[in-house]
């Protein structure tokens, strides 16, 4: 191991090696499937995986796409900065997995659809769909870009990869496989490259163990150092992260990605039966859990490590995602290929996270703005989804280039991204909740939460709060192995401020202390809740009350039952699903209604729709 605060090791050629056998795995098992449903995989195989895929490999899946390279360098950094109250996250991936799968999947299944803007379709009106999609599309696509990118810059500035080299190279074999092997293939290499990322996280741990001694005394250092903040019940909205801010905020937030959000939905929806994809959630938050104790361990571990030299202060890492990379190399070059593993890791969250994005990006172009205004054949519409695949691939990797420009705008992007979730949210739980919601009331709500969320989420970034809302904890310099006096602690936690409070507090609006000021988490369920308030009111408004709507476009008691009672559901037939149908589904067979060959028939659904006047 080298002395803290001094440069560490590059890539060695065994590191190489490592990192790059991973990226033809990953290609390997694309290239597998495409070869086994060679001449037989029609647009339905190809977006949904057959619709019979098992619990397991897709509740892998689903873990691997929300762990991304952000999430595998940046939640120890988070917890090496702020402490473990970052853990409180594990009850909000509780509360979002049961209201998934027990709300939003019955409804989503029973409806037969693929992209889950097909909703907004079939409750509202075209226009909401189209809304919807773009909001997606445009959200995913910058989102992808820097998911790409923003490891990339950590690990080359640490390690000596190429930047540009590895962009590509990870860029075209994630497009690679995506491309010809469909659904199965992206949830398949989701699954080799989860248990990569696991590796990566437990080669840091079990270094940091046998350097520490014990693991008792990495939490000792921990406790001392105040990292083991699990608890702090502050009510106050401005407070970063706090039990509720996190608990509630953080709920809302990934409700929007786990019950909505195309790239979820598109896999729990290609199990086999409805069981199955209930199954597959739960198994998911298993995972989540596993995860987010794995991640906190490390960056316990990185803390350990930097209690008394930390790398921020004495610029031996220019900023907070460079930290983990900076440890691997300083404490694992003595081991050819380990640090590897990690890499690897770090660019499995990186390929996980876009290859769901572009399955579920091509998923939406074909089933939205596609296939509704075209009579092609599936063989065609299968052609077509490839072809959009390799676009949508090749554009996130421009969106990756980019990114390399905006500078200090890659983390405005980012919030952005998080500001669409809660409106989007709020849009499709208006139609699911309220019959008198209709598509004026729903659009005008979704219009005033996005500009609503979208001011206060740019205020946030030109006026960030002040430390005294984010409560950075302390760091030290006073181990480090070299002349202490040329680098201060900092007065109020640079680096990870992005101003001088003392020097900019009195240019700073009284408003920059307050709405600007709420935590960034609490951005998602206000989005919601003001699309929920303004869209009943001017539906109400607007003749809502005598408003027409088909019980099974709405959340039911029937929902919650028992995944094993809702299985029994099930059609074999191959007829288009109607009114008479949708009604009638036998109680009989093994196959969800969702994963038969049919189509819905926008026309016709809305012409026999199931009529309920509501006063």
């Amino acid at each position: 191991m080298s002395i803290p605060g001094t440069p560490v090791a590059k890539f060695t050629v065994w590191d190489y090696v490592v990192f790059i056998v991973m990226l033809l795995i990953s290609a390997s098992i694309g290239i597998y499937h495409a070869v086994k449903a060679r001449g037989q995989q029609s647009n339905s195989q190809y977006l949904l995986g057959g619709r019979q895929l098992t619990a397991v490999p897709v509740a892998m899946s689903l873990t691997a796409s929300f762990m991304s390279a952000v999430t595998v360098i940046g939640t120890p950094a988070e917890i090496y900065r702020y402490g473990a109250i970052f853990l409180n996250f594990c009850f909000s991936y509780a509360v979002v997995t049961i209201v998934s799968a027990e709300i939003f999947l019955p409804i989503f299944y029973r409806l037969n659809i693929t992209s889950t803007y097909e909703y907004l379709n079939l409750r509202f009106n075209k226009t909401a769909r189209y809304i919807g999609t773009s909001f997606y599309i445009i959200q995913t696509v910058l989102y992808t870009g820097i998911v790409i990118y923003a490891p990339a810059l950590a690990l080359n500035q640490v390690t000596g990869l190429d930047l540009w080299g590895i962009l590509v190279a990870t860029g075209l074999v994630c497009t690679f496989y995506c491309t010809l092997g469909g659904l199965k293939a992206v949830i398949w290499t989701d699954v080799f490259q989860m248990g990569i990322m696991i590796s990566g996280f437990l080669a840091v741990i079990i270094r940091g163990v046998v350097i520490q001694g014990s693991f008792e005394r990495i939490w000792n250092i921990s406790y001392h150092g105040g990292r083991l903040n699990f608890w702090d019940f502050d009510p106050n909205p401005l407070r970063r992260h706090t039990f509720w801010t996190i608990v509630v905020g953080g709920s809302f937030m990934w409700t929007a990605i786990y019950g909505i959000n195309q790239s979820q939905v598109q896999r729990y929806i290609a199990c086999k039966n409805q069981c199955e994809a209930k199954l597959s959630l739960y198994l998911n938050m298993v995972g989540l859990w596993i995860t987010a104790i794995c991640a906190g361990f490390t960056g316990l571990t990185m803390y350990s490590n930097y209690y008394q030299c930390d790398p921020l202060t004495t610029k031996q890492v220019k900023a907070p995602d460079q930290l983990l990379p900076y440890l691997v190399m300083e404490t694992l070059h003595d081991y050819p290929g380990v640090p590897g593993i990690f890499v690897a890791a770090a660019y499995s969250g990186t390929l996980s996270t876009v290859s769901s994005s572009i399955n579920a990006l091509a998923a939406v172009t074909v089933e939205d703005l596609i296939k509704p205004h075209t009579s092609l054949s599936d063989q065609k519409l299968s052609w077509i989804t490839k072809g959009l695949s390799l676009m949508y691939g090749i554009i996130c990797i421009g969106m990756a280039a980019l990114s390399s420009l905006m500078g200090s705008v890659l983390q405005a992007a980012l919030t952005i991204f998080g500001i669409v979730g809660g409106p989007l949210l709020g849009f499709f739980l208006l139609g699911m909740i309220f019959p008198c919601a209709n598509a004026t009331g729903a659009i005008s709500g979704l219009a005033v939460g996005f500009l609503l969320t979208l001011w206060i989420g740019i205020g946030g970034q030109v006026y960030p709060p002040l430390p005294d809302q984010t409560r950075p904890l302390p760091l030290s310099i006073k181990g480090c192995l070299f002349n202490i006096t040329e680098f201060p602690e900092p007065v109020t936690g640079s680096p990870w401020t992005t101003i001088n409070p003392v020097s900019e507090l009195n240019s700073r609006p009284a408003i920059a202390n307050t709405l600007y000021s709420i935590s960034y988490l609490y951005l998602s369920p206000l989005g919601t809740m003001v699309v929920l308030i303004v869209g009943l009111i001017i539906s109400l408004l607007t003749g809502g009350r005598k408003n027409k709507v088909d019980e099974k476009l709405l959340i039911v008691k029937r929902d919650l039952l028992c995944c094993f009672s809702s299985a029994k559901t099930n059609v074999h037939s191959k007829t288009e699903i109607t009114k008479e149908n949708l009604d009638g589904i036998a109680d009989s067979g093994k196959d969800n209604p969702t994963f038969s060959d049919q189509e819905l028939n926008y026309s016709e659904k809305e012409n026999h729709i199931q009529s309920t006047t509501y006063l």
